[in-house]
């Protein structure tokens, strides 16, 4: 007997290594009762109204002679229920579907960019100065880090420690000394051009720093992830209402505008870039838009209330007719009303960790490896020793 062909392994290579599963279903999907499931959401109404059932089917055998109500009660209520399952389900997967294709929105706004800057960052004879290529560097690392940060700030992750909790440097003018803490001169750098009046840094604090002492304990400072993407010294206004996506996309837009007054980048060129930015950042307010705008409370309250009710009033239309086989009945029911609701719950929202969410980690480290390989390449290609010739 000739053996089954078996299935072939699936091997993600670059790119989208990270976005792919890299293991193959062991078991099949309707076996699976952990991973990705929501049977630890529903295990409990389940469970209840399991013993609710019991009940009833207890005080009809032994108590009453019958407590049974007209089954035709039930397609009325069940027409309801499917209704507001359907509504929930359809607008949580749409939520996950919008958000997923914001940050492919997000994702190919930073990969133009990164692409336009690396072409074009040099004047008509193929020259920059090495601070030109610095300050280049500086920028492509910011599009990468933007991504970084719209991911924490989705899942209400800090960034970077916020410039009011700097350590003030010596003061040298009465000046300094009458403006509020969180605003004086002395807190930050501002001789760095390159970085823009919302790029402030200062000297105290590095890409290395990992605590930030305020005289009551540690404050965390950036994340590991892209810890070296983000310029050194660079200071937050997250405490004061400024998101770090935002920040960033001001250096960015500072770039481009220093490119084109280098004659880099000729005026419909800079338009377009702006374009792009600006997409970016629309595609990350709607990102927004999905976290903070939750399903209304009083259709998840009359959700709730409906599918209580009706696996409540299930019972007492089935007892007389199936007896004891009214509790799996119950369960089976109650199992799959409460999983297709489970479902839209994590489906609400789709930036979190869940298994259901949306693989941001894995999409944005995709990116990240394909922009800082396009860096390292134009690196290689000033240095004289590329081996592709792509900048050339």
């Amino acid at each position: 007997m000739a053996s089954l062909p078996t299935q072939p392994q699936r091997q993600p290579t670059y790119p989208l290594a990270h976005a792919f599963r890299k293991k193959p279903r062991r078991l099949p999907l309707v076996l699976r009762f952990a991973k990705g499931a929501v049977h630890e959401i529903i295990a409990l109404p389940v469970l209840l109204h399991s013993l609710f059932t019991v009940l009833i089917v207890y005080l009809d055998t032994y108590v009453w002679d019958s407590i049974n109500i007209p089954s035709t009660i039930i397609p009325s209520l069940s027409i309801v229920v499917g209704l507001m399952l359907v509504f929930r389900n359809s607008t949580g997967y749409d939520r996950f579907w919008t958000g997923r294709n914001c940050l492919t929105t997000i994702g190919t706004c930073v990969r133009n960019l990164a692409r336009i800057f690396l072409v074009n960052s040099k004047d008509k004879e193929g020259r920059a100065s090495e601070a030109e290529k610095r300050d280049t560097e500086k920028v492509v690392r910011c599009l990468v880090a933007v991504l970084y940060a719209i991911k924490h700030n989705l899942r209400a992750e800090f960034n970077i420690p916020p410039a009011s909790l700097a350590p003030p440097l010596p003061k040298t003018s009465t000046f300094a000394r009458s403006q509020p803490a969180s605003r004086r001169p002395s807190y930050v750098d501002r001789t760095a051009s390159s970085s823009g009046i919302l790029g402030m840094t200062t000297p105290l604090l590095s890409d290395s720093a990992a605590t930030l002492e305020n005289g009551e304990g540690s404050i965390p400072t950036k994340k590991e992830d892209y810890v070296s993407l983000l310029p050194e010294g660079l200071m937050g206004y997250e405490d004061q209402g400024l998101g770090l996506p935002l920040q960033l996309t001001v250096l960015v837009e500072s770039y481009i505008r220093r490119g084109f007054d280098r004659g880099w980048f000729h005026a419909p060129l800079a338009s377009q870039m702006s374009v792009q930015v600006n997409s970016l950042v629309d595609a990350y307010g709607r990102m927004e838009t999905i976290r903070s705008t939750p399903i209304p409370v009083a259709h998840l309250i009359h959700q709730k209330q409906v599918l209580a009710l009706f696996t409540c009033v299930l019972p007492f239309a089935i007892v007389d007719d199936y007896g004891w086989w009214s509790i799996p009945i119950v369960a089976i029911v109650a199992f799959t009303l409460y999983g297709i609701e489970g479902i839209g719950v994590q489906l609400e929202d789709p930036f979190g960790y869940d298994k259901n969410d949306i693989k941001m980690d894995g999409i944005i480290e995709d990116t990240r490896q394909e922009v800082m390989v396009l860096l390292e390449e134009w690196r290689a290609t000033h240095e004289g020793r590329a081996m592709g010739g792509m900048f050339d």
